[in-house]
């Protein structure tokens, strides 16, 4: 085993930062947006940060901002970064301090969950509440939009990666849909960072099978390799976690770079700009930072402010890699 992080396992982690932040603020571009009319605003395909609509919608953020699911994966980091651990009062805290800062752009469930009453000291609590009053239907994509970063920390104990992600998740998104589908992004990230390992299609669906056999077509459909085949853009589904599971995992499957399979996903349209954040960790985990392309990274809004959370990241994740002996 290794005592401290590789310079490898340093780039993957820098990838899945930026390819996070990076897939939001493009997929901000064609979010909410069917095949038709991404292909009605930019008919020469979407490509580029300079080239989002200002619509009533995205006028909201400057070219090249990420939006509230990269916003919530760095309450996360800071979460993590104050207490040296994964927990999910922690987390509760930044997240509602975060909520009390008038975001914008955030999801139905979270303002739901965080609005219960004494949520930072029980959000399980609140979070069963709400989805208890959804008739235990909501199975939304708050959660995975923002939990790639669980991949990371602990990355060489799979039973460590479920225990965090699990209880990160639940902290807005009690449904086992969305706790699973969070579970495989993030336990495919660490198997990468800790054994270079990358699943099957088989292996994934087991994993899913543990939390809701819904998952199991979602994820077999990402064997074909037209991404057009998932209908990432079906408009009654398009913030189901289960479409941005698949939308995630297609590029993990088949993309052949980072550029080209992020912006395969982003030209989707539904709810581009989460889906995008789950393919674009995914991607920067698969084929590390150093593979992503400098107008990106350049193009991209407060920057500094993401460097400065990963370096402190960093710090903390070694700390923890010397504490346990790794």
């Amino acid at each position: 085993m290794f005592q401290t992080l590789t310079e490898k396992q340093i780039n993957l982690i820098k990838g899945i930062f930026w390819g996070q932040a990076i897939g939001d603020a493009l997929g901000l571009g064609t979010e909410f947006l069917s095949k038709s009319e991404i292909a009605a605003y930019y008919p020469n395909g979407f490509t580029d940060y300079s080239q989002i609509i200002q619509d009533k919608h995205r006028s909201r953020w400057e070219a090249g901002s990420w939006t509230d699911d990269t916003d919530q994966f760095l309450c996360i980091c800071e979460s993590i970064i104050q207490v040296n651990k994964v927990d999910e009062l922690a987390f509760s805290q930044e997240l509602y301090k975060w909520f009390k800062g008038s975001p914008m752009g955030i999801g139905k469930t979270v303002y739901k969950v965080v609005t219960v009453p004494q949520f930072v000291l029980y959000p399980h609590k609140a979070s069963e509440i709400i989805w208890n009053l959804s008739k235990k239907q909501n199975a939304s994509n708050g959660a995975i939009m923002r939990t790639s970063i669980l991949g990371t920390f602990e990355f060489w104990d799979d039973e460590k990666v479920i225990e965090n992600t699990e209880k990160i998740a639940k902290v807005t998104h009690w449904d086992q849909r969305c706790v699973g589908s969070c579970v495989m992004v993030t336990l495919l990230i660490a198997n990468i960072l800790n054994e270079n390992k990358f699943f099957n299609v088989k292996e994934l669906v087991a994993i899913g099978n543990k939390y809701d056999a819904n998952i199991e077509p979602y994820i077999s459909s990402t064997l074909s390799p037209n991404i057009e085949d998932l209908n990432i853009d079906e408009l009654n589904a398009i913030g189901y976690t289960l479409k941005a599971l698949s939308a995630g995992i297609w590029a993990y499957i088949h993309a052949t770079d980072f550029e080209d399979g992020l912006l395969k996903v982003v030209n989707e349209g539904g709810d581009a700009d989460t889906n995008a954040c789950v393919a674009g960790s995914i991607l920067g985990a698969k084929f590390g930072y150093s593979a992503i392309p400098k107008k990106y990274i350049d193009g991209l809004k407060n920057k500094e402010v993401l460097e400065k959370y990963f370096d402190d990241y960093i710090a903390v994740l070694k700390n923890a890699m010397m504490n346990k002996n790794i």
